[in-house]
């Protein structure tokens, strides 16, 4: 065998589909502990205000520590794993996010809770974007559609089975197995990850860039705590500082950024038609999936009175119908691309929003159920195709940046969400109960609740519009085929 055919050989074995299993199972674990932990502790802050004593505001932010840590890395993991290697840099998330695990669930002060929370957040924020980027790397050019799909299963079933398994330990166990459950898995993981997963050859990357790398996390951690504080008030000191902080922290950024020739986030790539259409789409796509998840369970236990547990077993259908269109959609992905699974996504998530919109006092729980396995299989169909579309609209070796950058803004539009419909909840609420004094009724709830889905109806609406515009990347239909990615990996 010759040289140039030795070589080929062993480019081309790593990436076979029966090679890549170990390491996708590896990744798979740490995306789905991240995840789940991330939705689970919610349900767990009324049991916590016993425990510790204290008030709703402080215990808050062991939800809000939580996500500020995370917005605060993302930005940071593209170059890190760039610069040390994706799969060392993967490893010590995982295990930071276990050891934090392990010091929350050993907490005896809501302080120590809070603290340990965001050593959580800082392990966590950097797994899913550096994981992203793996699977993709990993994948063979012509079954990238599929395997992103499987890859994209636990992060629509965690959201959804974490208020389940929370709900549960809170009743009938205790909070502390929130944290205690993610120390076997996070072990299992780590084995895993040291085991199977390949070493990435390091790419040559320019000296840190120091004022990217100061910048990034007060934008991103700003403009998310500011508008996550709008869901209480938006004329608030916090709230304005939050978002004053951070939009004049991006401005700065971006400056900072584009007069680089070696950035921390690459931002030409919105140079890309394909790529800023395909965002936009997301964002949406982002703010109905988080708004509904947001919505529903609240509507489910002050308007009907279920429990925490109650809910997250009437969400079901929405994690099963993810988990069994989720691979459907990435292996159409690799025939026919985004844009037709994007609108006929988008459009499921439309109709989920327009029924939830029509739910009222008296509707029984089909009249729930029903749309959320609606919305579970819209989201299974396009999310994935269309965070592989983003990959693919940008240049290979970019590709640990731009998921760095579109976690991170996600993030923010997760934020977004959950406050700006809280806004809008509060306002109707308002509107058709102008006695604050008196408890709502099942009926206004019912009404208000109706009026938000309506707005996400036209949210969705928009976004389906908007994925009739995305094209397939250049290269994408058939320039890849057969291709080996540009890059080293070896086993081991």
């Amino acid at each position: 065998m010759t040289a140039k055919a030795t070589s080929a050989a062993s480019t081309e074995e790593p990436f076979s589909i029966k090679k890549i299993l170990a390491p996708l199972a590896a990744i798979i674990v740490g995306i789905f502990m991240v995840v789940l932990d991330g939705t689970a502790v919610n349900v767990a802050i009324p049991g916590l205000l016993q425990e510790f004593a204290t008030t709703y505001q402080v215990v808050q932010w062991t939800v809000t520590g939580y996500a500020l840590a995370q917005a605060a890395v993302i930005p940071l993991a593209g170059w890190l794993s760039d610069r040390f290697g994706a799969k060392q840099v993967f490893i010590i998330s995982v295990i930071l996010f276990t050891l934090g695990s392990l010091l929350c669930a050993l907490s005896t002060s809501v302080e120590m809770l809070i603290i340990f929370r965001i050593l959580q957040g800082l392990g966590g924020g950097m797994v899913m974007p550096i994981a992203m980027a793996f699977t993709y790397r990993l994948s063979p050019p012509e079954k990238v559609g599929a395997v992103m799909g499987m890859m994209g299963i636990p992060i629509l079933l965690a959201p959804a089975l974490g208020p389940v398994l929370a709900g549960w330990l809170v009743d009938y166990a205790s909070w502390k197995w929130l944290f205690l459950i993610n120390i076997p898995i996070g072990i299992v993981g780590t084995i895993l990850a040291v085991r199977t997963l390949p070493r990435v050859e390091r790419q040559a990357v320019a000296a840190l860039d120091k004022l990217g790398f100061i910048l990034a996390p007060i934008a991103f951690a700003g403009l998310s705590y500011g508008v996550s504080e709008g869901a209480n008030s938006w004329t608030a000191a916090k709230t304005i500082i939050g978002i004053a902080v951070g939009a004049a922290a991006l401005i700065l950024f971006i400056i900072a950024e584009l007069s680089r020739k070696e950035p921390l986030l690459e931002l030409r790539v919105f140079r890309s038609g394909d790529f800023s259409r395909g965002i936009i789409v997301q964002w949406i796509s982002q703010i109905a999936l988080f708004g509904t998840m947001f919505l529903v369970p609240l509507f489910l236990q002050q308007a009907k009175g279920y429990s925490a547990f109650d809910t997250g077993l009437i969400m079901l259908p929405q994690a099963i119908a993810a988990g069994v269109f989720m691979p459907i959609g990435g292996k159409l992905y690799d025939k026919i691309g985004a844009r037709p699974l994007v609108l006929i996504g988008m459009l499921l998530v439309t109709l989920a929003a327009f029924i939830l919109s029509n739910v009222d006092a008296d509707s029984g729980l089909s009249m729930i159920m029903i749309p959320l396995a609606l919305l579970g299989a819209g989201m299974g169909l396009s999310m994935m195709p269309l965070n592989t579309h983003l990959m693919q609209s940008a240049p290979r070796d970019l590709v640990s940046r731009v998921t760095s950058l579109t976690n991170a803004a996600q993030q923010v539009m997760t934020s977004f969400a959950v406050a700006g419909l809280s806004t809008i909840l509060a306002k109707r609420i308002l509107i058709y109960n102008p006695t604050p004094e008196k408890p709502p009724t099942l009926e206004i709830w019912s009404l208000s609740f109706g009026d938000t889905f309506l707005v996400l109806t036209f949210i969705a609406v928009f976004g389906a519009l908007l994925g009739l515009l995305l094209r397939r990347p250049a290269g994408q239909a058939g320039e890849e085929e057969g291709k080996q990615p540009e890059m080293m990996m070896h086993i081991g």
